[in-house]
């Protein structure tokens, strides 16, 4: 088979797990999704709660070692029950947990792939952009952060998925454009499908998807899209510190009244914030 017909076996491939929703992730970024599903209710009872944690050990040891940082845990006395971790940290921030751990259970399995450099990049940066989500949220709007975080964290699931897919394809594609050229072209519809399947919430939904949409309107009231089209633009000026090659403001970040002045304010005042976040998720 010649490197195009395996490009459209691949191709073929992603439209068929596509249409049937028959999506083919990792056992353990199953088990870590469904747990996030449990955490969306509200009246489950923590003790509930950390008997379905307790069957990911590496949920369960993330969860433990963050309760008991300074951050979150102002006592002496070392936290050793899940449920009392639970119960310290929150559903909010133990469903965050929850995806940033089944992400990089999916970023893992690249290890000893030829593209696991681009796998470990784009897992890095959606860890920044959900971190720039929180604080813009938070900073900025009356939204829920945690739920800013949510989508931030999620906003390139497609990407992630047909990079992982694509290690089952060795040697299959010439070029990094031309993975890429794939990346592009797919993303989007698969990321569909997984927000789809993880019954993600709709404004989460609306604000993976619409993100780059270049006809966002303007408004007063900065919605969930504003918020993540806003760090997913401005994450390269946090990583640089610097606003210098921005020459332009688009209208999520108008929405959310962010002009130059107001970003380098932003980058100023939240630098240590989004330093412990990401010690948080990543």
């Amino acid at each position: 088979m010649n490197q195009r017909e395996s490009e459209f076996e691949f191709i073929k491939g992603l439209t068929a797990e596509l249409s049937s929703r028959n999506l083919v992730f990792p056992t353990s970024l199953k088990a870590t999704m469904k747990i996030r599903q449990v955490l969306d209710d509200p009246d489950m009872p923590v003790d509930q709660v950390a008997r379905i944690i307790s069957t990911e050990p590496v949920l369960s040891a993330q969860i433990l070692m963050l309760s008991n940082t300074p951050m979150f845990n102002r006592s002496s006395k070392k936290i050793e029950e899940l449920k009392l971790a639970v119960s310290l940290l929150g559903f909010g921030v133990v469903r965050n947990i929850a995806i940033s751990v089944g992400m990089k259970q999916l970023k893992d399995q690249q290890d000893h792939a030829v593209k696991s450099d681009q796998m470990e990049g784009l897992w890095t940066r959606s860890m920044r952009v959900a971190a720039l989500s929180f604080v813009i949220a938070r900073n900025r709007t009356k939204l829920s952060a945690d739920k800013a975080m949510v989508a931030g964290l999620l906003h390139d699931i497609g990407k992630f998925y047909i990079l992982s897919r694509a290690n089952q394809y060795q040697g299959l594609f010439s070029s990094d454009a031309a993975l890429w050229d794939l990346v592009d072209q797919w993303h989007t519809d698969i990321g569909a499908a997984i927000l789809e399947s993880w019954e993600v919430s709709e404004d989460i939904r609306l604000a993976v998807m619409d993100r780059k949409r270049t006809d966002l309107p303007e408004h007063s009231r900065p919605t969930l899209t504003d918020v993540v089209a806003a760090a997913d633009f401005l994450d390269a000026s946090f990583v640089k510190q610097s606003l210098d090659d921005l020459s332009e403001f688009p209208v999520p970040l108008k929405n959310l009244g962010l002009d130059k002045k107001e970003t380098e304010i932003l980058m100023s005042e939240t630098r240590h914030e989004m330093a412990q976040i990401l010690k948080v998720i990543a």
